[in-house]
Order: structure tokens, then sequence, then C-alpha cells
């Protein structure tokens, strides 16, 4: 594959990334990159630092990849920047590329997407925190790691973040999506009846954003093995007779609860009052996250001004 020599404002930004890295005691450099890169040279340029490659197109994927380099497969849909950095540096961190309290520079292009531009300093502090593969791997569900990674990424975005300004409290039903459904009923008309198929993946953008919108009404979503919306809004009937939880847990995770039990899904809670995530598997919670306040923090720096430091 044909690569891209890097520009002089790239080596400047390099030299300069160095510098700072230095300095801040750096865990590495992430490129957001959109051109096929002579990224082995832009390796060498930073000598013993890792440099991670975040990228949403394929052959700049593979070019990274064939260079031996680190890389994070971005979402094709048209986003801004401030976003694909959020998303780039979630991903490394779920991906243990890098880890939570380490600092990171990143490379990007701010004004012109045809050249990379400028330098952050970003600070991956404990409450950007997600999940690690790990985390999800040990809990030996039937649901393909990726997908539940972003439903429980999605989830714990509405417990931050709640919804113009209020708290919200929801479920995700996630896999054994036809058991899920015979056991169940709905609350309000589908809204994601009649979509074809591409447009109810839970990966895409829009389909989140409108998540997002409808976790403010009452009922569960319910979303396959591979990741795609196959019901919102709908009340669920499995059976917590059998079931034993922690006193304080509303009817909301005696109901996810009660759904894992019935089926093979994981269902994942998302408490209104506190913002909390629950997983629950086989009517018991297996894992629990804490919200958090903020998504990132970083500030720009400029190179010269690094340089003459």
């Amino acid at each position: 594959m044909k690569r891209i020599p890097p520009t002089p404002l790239l080596k400047t930004l390099l030299k300069s990334a160095l510098s700072v890295a230095d300095e801040v005691q750096a865990a590495g450099v992430l490129l957001l990159a959109e051109a096929a890169y002579d990224f082995e040279e832009l390796n060498r340029e930073l000598k013993s630092y890792k440099l991670i490659v975040a990228s949403h197109l394929p052959d700049v994927q593979q070019a990274a990849k064939e260079d031996g380099l680190a890389v994070v497969v971005l979402s094709e849909e048209p986003q801004a920047r401030q976003v694909q950095l959020a998303q780039s540096l979630v991903e490394a961190v779920a991906d243990e590329l890098l880890r939570t309290g380490s600092r990171v520079i990143v490379l990007y292009s701010s004004f012109d997407r045809d050249s990379i531009d400028t330098l952050a300093v970003v600070g991956l502090y404990e409450h950007l925190a997600k999940l690690t593969s790990r985390d999800l791997q040990r809990l030996e569900t039937q649901v393909p790691l990726d997908t539940l990674r972003r439903v429980v990424d999605l989830a714990i975005e509405i417990g931050r973040e709640g919804r113009e300004g209020k708290k919200v409290g929801t479920i995700f039903v996630v896999g054994d999506h036809r058991r899920a459904m015979q056991l169940s009923h709905e609350q309000i008309h589908d809204p994601f009846r009649g979509y074809a198929k591409k447009d109810r993946l839970i990966r895409s953008a829009k389909v989140r954003e409108s998540i997002k919108e409808l976790a403010q009404i009452d009922g569960a979503f319910i979303i396959s093995a591979d990741g795609h919306v196959m019901a919102a809004g709908r009340i669920l009937d499995g059976n917590a007779d059998s079931l034993s939880l922690s006193k304080g847990l509303g009817a909301r995770h005696w109901a996810a609860a009660a759904i894992s039990k019935s089926t093979k899904a994981v269902a994942i809670a998302v408490s209104e009052s506190t913002g909390t995530v629950r997983l629950f598997s086989d009517g018991a919670v297996v894992l629990r996250i804490e919200p958090m306040d903020q998504a990132m923090k970083w500030q720009e720096a400029s190179p010269t001004s690094t340089d003459n430091e």
C-alpha cells in the first residue's frame, strides 16, 4: 500500500510531541489519522513512546497494522472532531492500549482535515474509566464482547449525562432477543418498528442519540446479539419470585434480574436516582459501574511555545 510521507508541519508536531511527552511523562501518542502515512517513520520519530493510530478509514487502519502499530477502529459515521477524539481515547482505554490515570499526547486535524495541525495533552483521569475487555470477558455470557461493550458504554453515558438536565433510568436487554420479546409486552408504540435493519444498528451515532432520547420513556430496549435494536418501550414480564436482590433496588432492577434469569440475555439497568449501571446475568448482579462526573479533560499545546520552554 502506498504511504504518504509526513509533512513538515507533522514533523514539527512530532518533535514537539516528543518534548512534551518527556515533560509530562506521557504514556504514549495517539494520532487521529485520515491518510495512510508512513507510520513506521512516524513511530521512529517518537523514539521510545508508543504510537497509537485511530481512524475510521479501512485503508489507514490496514497501513498502520502493516507497520506494526496499535489501531483504534472508529465508527464510520461522520462525527465532530471532538466526538472522534473522545471515542478514540475511550476505545484505547477499553482495549487496554492506554490506562486511566495516565497522560497521552494527541495529534489531530483541528481546522483542515487533510493536515495534522494540532497537539493536545489529555489526562486520562479516573473519571474517563470505561470497562476493559477483560471486565466483560470474565462474565462468560453468550453475548459477543463488541455488542456488550457498546451497550454498556451507552448505559454509562445515560447514567452520567441524563437527558436535557434530568436524570434518566432505563433497561437494556442484550442477546436472546426472541425469548426476551416473548417475555415482554409493548408499553408504547415501538419507535423502531418498520425501520430497516441497517437503521437500527447500535454502533450508529444516530441510533445511540435516539436511544438516549427514548430512554426518558418507560420500558426496556431489546438488543440482539449482533447489535441491532429490536424494540423499545417494552415492559418485562420475567418471573422474579425466586430472586434475591440487595435492599434499595427498585422495580427496574427486579425486572432486569428477572429477565436475565428467564433468558440467556444480559440485562443492563441504569438507576435513575444515582446513575449507577448494573449488569444482570442469570438473575444476579455480576458487575456494577458507578457514575462518572466528566468524560475527559484536555488542554491545547502550541508546538512553537513548547519548543521554547
